[in-house]
């Protein structure tokens, strides 16, 4: 069993996976990672990705956990090729992403869309190299910005009625944010099809489901994308690892000679 462990600002996420497959999930508020302290098992390894410095209580509950421990970084190796120009400053959510859905569907080109405070865009060629992304303020940043920047306006929430066209002052403020992000996603698809004609999309990301895009047989749902693409750098990890230690022991004939 792998332990994933998935840090943000407010929240830190766990996920068990059993080779390629999910088996639990579980969050808790902060930082401190006292949930792992209660694991019924001990984890062939772990991989920590995280956004905050942890503390050394967190720290001590990681040793703790003993097997293999990986802290990824933007050094960390992954089976994709990373085209960034600037690694270090790529968001490990965004490669992670990128990762998990060539996990599902490698060989072919990839749009990968997160939909969370930003919304990002992010392509894999189909011979499994990241080539980079876009990056826009997500549904609820939007939202804010026009209750911070246009002070006749007010702030409207993200759950209510959505109609083609607003009826009213919220109506139009929440479907214009929330059509024109639909346009938006649909727009970069059909521009990347174009490209690539064989495209598959991945959607993911807090609010995704908000923006209910059509799926079809070339698009997919997936919540769970980051946690897969960093299990499987994990598993990529320690499959290097492996191999530098059979190339680095002797043969039996070498055994033999001395």
């Amino acid at each position: 069993m792998n332990l994933i462990i998935d840090i943000g600002n407010t929240l830190s996420k766990f996920y068990i996976f059993e080779g390629e497959t999910l088996r639990e999930t579980f969050h808790e508020e902060g930082h401190t990672l006292s949930c792992i302290e209660h694991l019924s098992f001990r984890p062939k390894a772990t991989i920590i990705s995280t956004v905050v410095d942890l503390s050394s209580e967190a720290e001590r509950r990681l040793k703790n956990l003993g097997g293999t421990l990986l802290r990824f970084t933007s050094l960390t190796p992954t089976p994709l090729k990373n085209g960034y120009h600037t690694p270090a400053t790529l968001g490990a959510d965004r490669l992670a992403a990128a990762v998990g859905a060539w996990t599902l569907k490698p060989g072919r080109p990839l749009l990968i869309i997160d939909a969370g405070s930003c919304i990002t865009f992010d392509v894999v060629a189909p011979e499994g190299t990241y080539l980079g992304g876009n990056i826009a303020p997500g549904m609820h940043a939007r939202l804010q910005a026009i209750d911070d920047y246009i002070p006749r306006l007010p702030l409207v929430e993200a759950e209510g009625d959505t109609p083609e066209l607003g009826y009213d002052t919220p109506t139009a403020i929440r479907a214009g944010v929330i059509q024109g992000l639909r346009h938006e996603i649909r727009g970069y698809i059909s521009h990347f099809r174009r490209k690539y004609p064989e495209l598959l999309v991945f959607l993911t990301g807090g609010d995704a489901k908000r923006l209910a895009i059509t799926q079809t047989s070339r698009t997919f749902a997936d919540e769970f994308l980051v946690a897969r693409g960093l299990n499987a750098i994990l598993e990529h990890h320690i499959s290097v690892a492996d191999s530098r230690l059979q190339t680095a022991k002797p043969t039996t004939t070498e055994l033999s000679k001395n």
